[in-house]
């Protein structure tokens, strides 16, 4: 810059910093080179990220597919359309076909109590003194009208029983009338004509034909069905109407039975018939407790099916017998379930799941709940290996496409090159093409049919990297009758394609000496080597700026200074001097030198 003249300084028409902005920009030109170099490492380390995900992905997928019994896992069913049949079958049970041939099912032993536990509703044959609303029938009887004869005949609530019969008789003026036998504990209701009794119609608004248990049997008298009296399950033992109070409890009323040996306590005072068979349920005994309010009897019932006991017996008391569990209680024996597989001798089983223990077919159970004959079909389960493969097929897609796509240079049709973030990178292609080259490869030392993924009906699509399920019938029938060598194809170790694959992959991520590494590694020390270098060149350009700002800032007080002693000299030698002095001193003549 040695001997260049510089005018409008001083009174600002050269804009002097502007021209140190310049120089300064010029010479930062290598500092923006290293930036950008530092974008476009970034950019390859970021594209390494990627592949690293992609690569994590599919070693994932890989080991899915050598996860202990994935392909030793089987499904059974019938073949029976709408069955209702269920089966299991534990990994490792024998692929094939098993029919059952089931003669009986099992059913469940049942303790019958007697009948009729409940007090009569009289003890003589009036019944004048019984309101309907209070009557202890199983089944309350509700107001409105009911039909006898085709005469309808209308019973509230508040009617005493005799009121009601009295009332069918006047309905049937007087030909049919009603009378109650305390011995029985019936209704009887009889023609004086001798013609046949007609009960009911469809326009009965009261259930009162149905409490009494009475129905047209076509003869001229009609009587209940059974004993009308019944027990009232939610009073306390003491007042449930048992036609055989319990004894035996002493002052305090606490007692105790056993069903099937195990001991369960009472009370009569605070306890009901309800609370008793929760009681019961919910004990050790195995037994499921009911009443049958239309025969007033109890029921004990073996949860387990099969020709089983069931025990009763008082301890102290006498509720079992009150409950007519013990005397005159009767034992409907539950039956074994029989059956055959494969035409075989006949088996039976306490149970109608039929499990490995009795059919001898190690794994499979089969539950059964109707006689006849299925085929219960072991299979490969399928579902869950046809979703490991995809899921590899899927992930295997992914590296390939990333790997292409970070990597391609594509010629234009003007004869231009576009490049990808990784173009100029050689060991990508390198890893992509070797994955290509496990996935399409045999793998050797295996003894069956599938020795490569084409086997399996898996192979490129068209000339392309991608993989895809090009023949689904031949996957299908390898996955569901040869399971086992599939999962030799995948999982024998060292040379299965499993670990092949995966001991490939890991060697591109180990943490220091994978190739992903070794190339992140790489470009990660250039950054550092970048950004020393733009460090030093920016503390050099601040320096130079600050250099160049103070040499302006001279001259400029420099030239100050020379204008105002020429106004000196002006103001000396009078006007001519002045008038010289005052062109001298205008802006744009004003000079000075910059000495570089």
């Amino acid at each position: 810059m040695s001997g260049i003249s510089l005018s409008g300084l001083v009174n600002g028409s050269f804009n002097w910093q502007s021209v140190v902005t310049q120089l300064i920009q010029i010479d930062s030109a290598p500092v923006t080179t290293l930036q950008n170099d530092e974008a476009t490492n970034n950019s390859q380390l970021s594209a390494f990220t990627q592949l690293t995900g992609d690569i994590t992905s599919l070693q994932t997928t890989v080991q899915a597919l050598q996860a202990d019994g994935l392909f030793n896992g089987v499904s059974a069913a019938s073949t029976t359309a709408g069955s209702s049949w269920t089966s299991t079958a534990a990994s490792g049970t024998a692929l094939g076909n098993y029919t059952f041939d089931v003669t009986q099912l099992a059913t469940p032993s049942s303790l019958v109590g007697s009948s009729a536990i409940g007090e009569s509703l009289s003890a003589t044959s009036d019944v004048s003194g019984l309101t309907i609303a209070t009557l202890p029938v199983a089944t309350a009887v509700t107001a409105g009208t009911f039909s006898v004869d085709g005469k309808q005949v209308t019973v509230a609530t508040t009617d005493s029983l005799q009121q009601v019969l009295d009332a069918i008789s006047t309905a049937t003026g007087g030909n049919v009338t009603g009378s109650y036998n305390p011995t029985t504990d019936e209704i009887t209701l009889a023609s004086g004509d001798g013609s046949p009794v007609v009960l009911g119609a469809s326009n009965d608004t009261s259930n009162f034909l149905q409490a009494m248990k009475l129905s047209t049997t076509g003869t001229s008298s009609v009587s209940s069905a059974g004993a009308l009296g019944a027990v009232s399950t939610t009073a306390t033992l003491a007042n449930a109407g048992l036609s055989s109070p319990v004894t035996g409890t002493g002052s305090s009323g606490a007692g105790t039975f056993t069903v099937n040996g195990v001991a369960i306590n009472y009370n009569v005072n605070t306890d009901t018939i309800s609370s008793i068979m929760s009681d019961i349920n919910n004990s050790a005994a195995g037994v499921t407790a009911s009443y049958d309010p239309s025969s007033d009897q109890m029921i004990l019932t073996n949860n387990a099916t099969g020709d089983l006991g069931v025990g009763v017996a008082d301890t102290s008391g006498t509720l079992m017998a009150s409950l007519g569990l013990t005397t005159g209680a009767t034992l409907k024996q539950g039956r074994d379930a029989t059956f055959s597989v494969n035409g075989g001798s006949s088996i039976s089983s306490t149970s109608n799941t039929l499990s490995s223990s009795v059919t001898g077919i190690s794994g499979l159970t089969v539950n059964v709940n109707s006689t006849g004959t299925q085929t219960v079909a072991v299979t490969g389960n399928t579902g869950a290996m046809n979703t490991a493969i995809q899921s590899f097929i899927t992930a295997y897609n992914a590296l390939q496409t990333d790997m292409q796509s970070l990597t391609q240079i594509t010629t234009n049709v003007n004869g231009s090159v576009t490049t990808s973030v990784l173009s100029s990178n050689q060991d990508v292609p390198e890893w992509a093409q070797q994955i290509q080259n496990l996935a399409f490869n045999s793998v050797s030392g295996l003894s069956g049919a599938i020795k490569s993924l084409s086997d399996l009906g898996i192979d490129f699509t068209g000339t392309s990297n991608q993989l895809s399920v090009t023949n689904q019938t031949a996957l299908t029938n390898a996955l569901t009758s040869n399971p086992s060598g599939v999962a030799a194809f995948f999982q024998t170790a060292s040379t299965g394609f499993g670990d092949r694959l995966n001991n490939y992959l890991q060697s591109l991520t180990l943490p220091t000496t994978g190739g992903i590494a070794i190339n992140t590694t790489a470009l990660n020390a250039q950054n550092t080597a970048d950004a020393n270098k733009i460090t030093l060149l920016q503390a050099q350009l601040a320096n130079e700026q600050t250099s160049l700002t103070n040499e302006f800032l001279a001259m400029q007080q420099a030239q100050s200074a020379a204008q105002s002693n020429q106004g000196i000299l002006n103001g000396m030698f009078g006007g001519s001097s002045s008038s010289s002095s005052s062109s001298g001193s205008s802006g744009s003549s004003t000079s000075a030198t910059v000495n570089g």
